[in-house]
């Protein structure tokens, strides 16, 4: 599973990338433009905040598996997350907690 995982991370980086790269050389370093089309409509807007309640979930749980001494410290996925997405800071904790395991 360790090596799914590692793929996985990565295709769930570049993938996002993809997307954001064609938005910011449409419409330039728009901070307030990503943000707004997060939310454009009802079909973007649920998937954002499904992403969101998602990772807040998911740091939680990290938190907890790392002071019940059951996976790696929260820290480097939750950056993950933030600058890349889910879709990478999930299957990485995975790969790292696996790594500890074995």
């Amino acid at each position: 599973m360790k090596r799914f995982y590692l793929l996985m991370a990565i295709i769930g980086a570049v993938v996002p990338y993809i997307f954001f790269f064609q938005f910011f050389a449409d419409e330039g370093l728009n901070l307030g433009g990503f943000v707004s089309a997060l939310f454009a409509n009802g079909a973007a807007g649920g998937f954002s905040a499904d992403l969101l309640i998602t990772s807040f979930v998911f740091w939680v749980a990290m938190a907890y598996q790392q002071k019940q001494g059951k996976g790696p410290g929260p820290l480097p996925f939750v950056v993950l997350n933030l600058l890349i997405g889910l879709s990478c800071a999930v299957p990485a904790y995975l790969y790292m907690r696996e790594s500890r395991s074995s």
